[in-house]
């Protein structure tokens, strides 16, 4: 990861951290019970996970998984996702690790996880050879992310509403994006589905801490963009205001080979 990068994802997070340990869309969901069914399936003994935020995937996957490591970039998010863990009883061990610099032998792991935070790193491919090289044989990938629209409008208004609440997004990538670049890493796709997810405004906003005026100047570019980049994510409008609009997630299992 860029040095620039790195410290744009640590400036945002780092002061967030709380915000989502508490944010109920990373707690649980059908999202996350998919990744754990997935998980209970391949019946990993040690598993790895990447970008782990609030620590909330770590910890349901160490409630059937004996080994189970949890890394990020920001240290105020490993400590508070640590203090979380530790509330909750869960034995899970935090390290500080970029993706694209893994600190751990080649096929360390069973499996990998990394849920909703791909569409922060500068390039997908560099991070999938690394968890590609962490993986034992027949290991797997089980990864969740907001899904990239095809229309280039419609992914260009998007990703500015993105980036105008948090400045570290990248992008989402598409679905046959993910498939290429996993295939290239030496990954195979073997399952994968689509999910809705709707973001309450104020919170989703909230979250990133954003100010007043920024908040107002986000809802006037939605509120001005054109409809049909609103339909393709159903944003609700209430009275002028921005009530909610809905991600879609792809969510894959990817074996290495």
């Amino acid at each position: 990861m860029s040095e620039s990068q790195k410290a744009q994802v640590q400036a945002q997070f780092g002061p967030s951290a709380q915000a989502y340990v508490k944010s109920a869309g990373h707690a649980g969901g059908p999202d996350l019970d998919w990744l754990l069914a997935w998980g209970r399936e391949r019946g990993a003994r040690r598993v790895l996970d990447i970008a782990t935020g609030g620590g909330h995937t770590a910890l349901a996957f160490s409630r059937f998984t004996p080994s189970v490591v949890a890394v990020d970039l920001t240290l105020p998010m490993l400590v508070a996702a640590r203090d979380f863990a530790t509330r909750e009883g869960a034995h899970v061990r935090f390290l500080a690790a970029d993706a694209e610099a893994l600190p751990f032998r080649d096929g360390a792991f069973g499996a990998v996880t990394c849920r909703i935070a791909a569409h922060h790193f500068p390039a997908l491919l560099p991070a999938l050879r690394q968890i590609a090289r962490i993986l034992g044989p027949g290991g797997s990938l089980l990864a969740q992310d907001i899904l990239g629209h095809d229309d280039a409008e419609i992914a260009a208004f998007i990703i500015e509403v993105e980036r105008r609440r948090d400045p570290s997004h990248v992008r989402a990538y598409r679905q046959i994006e993910w498939t290429a670049f996993l295939r290239a890493a030496g990954l195979t796709v073997m399952d994968e589905t689509i999910m809705s997810k709707v973001r309450v405004w104020d919170e989703w906003t909230g979250r990133m801490r954003m100010t007043s005026e920024a908040r107002a100047d986000l809802e006037r570019f939605v509120l001005a963009a054109p409809a049909r980049c609103r339909e393709a994510f159903d944003f609700v409008i209430d009275g002028g205001r921005v009530v909610s609009f809905t991600d879609r997630m792809l969510l894959l299992r990817a074996d290495r080979d």
